[in-house]
């Protein structure tokens, strides 16, 4: 099949076909995903709790997002490629937040995706008059969860409506080419997604978004301790690669593994 690009994923929502899109962080996976069918692949910073067992993804650092994105690169042939800016890899400067946007390109990455809205008009603009293609992400950001005093849903109060759309607005004028609408009331996405030309894509803001996102482990059941409102569990993954390293364990242990059929 052929590769999806950025004009493919804009031309979705005028074809009202949804947006599938999952986040990966290895080569493996990677391929399981493209074989799938799945839109978009996305190398978030979600690494850094799913993967590198940090409590937020504030400690992942760039060359964490470049090596990810590497692996997932080098599986991944058909899915659109994104790749997270990691926290202070795109705040603290414009030129470095170029910078480091090229770096994830250079990756493997075909696009990257930053959190912020009016704040990040400027730097967005910036990235993407120099072709690097921009996926925003706005309402509950996790880069700014000390902010926001964790993980909680934005936009239910008329404030934090109206600042939400206009963040909406300013990513769309800024030039990023769609947008992760995240943690929001579900009318409100409905809103956004009516309001803007560019795609939306939700997690945690209802089914009217023009596609949906979700981290692998979550929705393949890999963790007990940590099941959002907004997932669903579409398989438990857990279970049985608990089951099958118990069943390793007690053959080795008991000298049925490796059996003749398995030796040389």
């Amino acid at each position: 099949m052929k590769k999806v690009t950025i004009p493919d994923v804009v031309a979705m929502k005028a074809k009202g076909r949804r947006i599938v899109m999952v986040t990966a962080y290895d080569a493996a996976f990677a391929r399981i995903f493209d074989e799938a069918d799945v839109d978009v692949i996305l190398v978030g910073d979600s690494l850094g709790m799913v993967v590198l067992g940090f409590p937020d993804t504030l400690s992942v650092t760039m060359e964490d997002m470049i090596r990810h994105t590497e692996a997932v690169a080098r599986g991944s042939k058909r899915a659109h490629l994104v790749a997270d800016m990691p926290f202070l890899s795109y705040q603290t400067s414009i030129p470095e937040a170029i910078r480091n946007a090229g770096r994830l390109l250079q990756a493997g990455a075909a696009a990257v995706k930053l959190e912020g809205g009016r704040s990040m008009e400027a730097t967005i603009r910036a990235i993407a008059q120099c072709d690097i293609p921009v996926m925003g992400h706005i309402g509950l950001t996790p880069q700014s969860i000390h902010r926001m005093g964790g993980y909680k849903v934005q936009g239910k109060t008329d404030s934090q409506r109206e600042r939400i759309i206009d963040d909406a607005k300013a990513v769309q004028d800024a030039g990023a080419y769609s947008v992760v609408l995240e943690g929001i009331p579900t009318a409100l996405g409905d809103e956004i997604t009516a309001l803007l030309s560019i795609p939306t894509i939700g997690i945690g803001a209802g089914v009217h978004c023009d596609g949906q996102v979700l981290v692998m482990h979550d929705f393949l059941g890999m963790f007990d301790d940590f099941m959002p409102k907004f997932v669903k569990r579409f398989t438990e993954l857990r279970k049985p690669v608990r089951d099958a390293v118990d069943s390793f364990s007690r053959e080795v242990r008991d000298g049925t593994f490796p059996g003749e059929e398995h030796s040389f």
